[in-house]
């Protein structure tokens, strides 16, 4: 009888493993959910991170490109400046 009724218990065990869902419930889908949209958001911080990076160099880039180019168009019209000077002062000279 023992036997029997230690056979039936593991049976009924066993199908009560067997019957378990694997389906995640309710909390667990919305724990993934909220997984997923945290991960998202991490991602889209990121990128939008990456892109004001970028969008920062390249500003650096054109400010020095253009101080730059101002400094050479300086440096060029004190140049024509100190020619025309020694020009004048050569005419005034003679």
């Amino acid at each position: 009888m023992k036997k029997t009724l230690g056979i039936l218990l593991a049976a009924m065990m066993m199908f009560a493993v067997a019957g378990c869902d694997s389906d995640d419930g309710p909390a667990e889908e919305t724990g993934a959910q909220m997984d997923n949209a945290a991960d998202n958001a991490g991602d889209a911080a990121s990128d939008a991170a990456d892109s004001a990076g970028d969008a920062a160099s390249d500003a650096a880039d054109s400010v020095g490109d253009a101080a730059s180019d101002a400094a050479d168009s300086t440096g060029q019209a004190m140049e024509d400046a100190g020619d025309s000077i020694s020009d004048s002062a050569e005419e005034h000279s003679n």
